[in-house]
């Protein structure tokens, strides 16, 4: 990235906005802390649902069992409640959130026709058009946090995965839920193998803003409609000319003293 464009990102410091700790999710592992900020304007019932399962410790010590490192499908796969596929909480599984209608207004779009892309604030979208109220989903772009399902599309119940690359044939299949906005690379360091000979584990999950507020890191995210997003765009659409994609943009996070 060019100089030019750091001193555009901190020019205008009202292009920042909170990430809300009541959406955001604190996740410690083996191999240190992420922080995800949760959607529920895609999906108010998975996200909902991750929230009280935090809250009840179901995620806290399980394994993360199948970690994927391939070209075009690299992702985590957790949060099963007995480290099994298809294992479930107490709760009822959930009905499929793979869409929702979002009027365009509420979208930054950076690519348009038949399917067009942008962001639902700092989380990447597809929508089915750039006018009145689109059918929107989440697309899975690198750092996507989604939930894990059986067979039938409305059989979510606790599983998620984290990616770790972009795979968009997830798209319209399984529920977006999230984004990683810290530690990246935490997630990437986590032994890979169907199942690893030695897993990592999530050793507790909070919702960020049950922490005290002491101990409670805070982040603020670049505006998608702001000229300093602008300008991010505008260089990822010359380095990536044709194949430019919502993938190839990520909304800048930063902690916030």
């Amino acid at each position: 990235m060019h100089v030019m464009l750091f001193w555009l990102l901190g020019a205008l410091t009202n292009a920042w906005h909170p990430v809300d700790p009541q959406n955001a999710l604190v996740v410690d592992t083996s191999k240190g802390r992420a922080i995800v900020a949760l959607d529920p304007g895609l999906a108010p019932k998975a996200v909902a649902r991750i929230k009280q399962l935090a809250r009840m410790h179901v995620y806290d010590g399980l394994l993360m069992w199948r970690v994927v490192d391939t070209p075009g499908f690299n992702f985590i796969q957790t949060g099963d409640p007995h480290n099994h596929d298809g294992d479930r909480s107490v709760l009822p599984d959930l009905r499929a959130e793979f869409s929702a209608k979002i009027p365009a207004s509420k979208i930054r779009f950076v690519r348009s026709g038949s399917e067009a892309e942008g962001f639902l604030g700092i989380f990447p979208v597809g929508a089915s058009s750039t006018t009145g109220t689109p059918v929107t989903w989440g697309a899975y772009c690198d750092g996507v946090m989604g939930m894990g399902r059986e067979r039938g599309v409305d059989t979510a119940n606790a599983e998620i995965f984290f990616m770790r690359g972009t795979t968009r044939y997830f798209d319209h299949d399984y529920t977006v839920v999230g984004r990683i906005i810290a530690g990246h690379d935490v997630l990437r360091a986590v032994a890979v193998g169907v199942p690893p000979a030695h897993p990592d584990r999530l050793v507790r999950v909070r919702v960020l803003a049950d922490l005290p507020t002491a101990q409670r890191p805070s982040f603020d995210a670049l505006d998608v409609h702001s000229p300093q997003f602008d300008a991010l765009v505008a260089e990822a659409r010359k380095i990536h000319g044709a194949d430019f994609s919502v993938c190839d943009v990520s909304v800048p996070v930063r902690k916030t003293p």
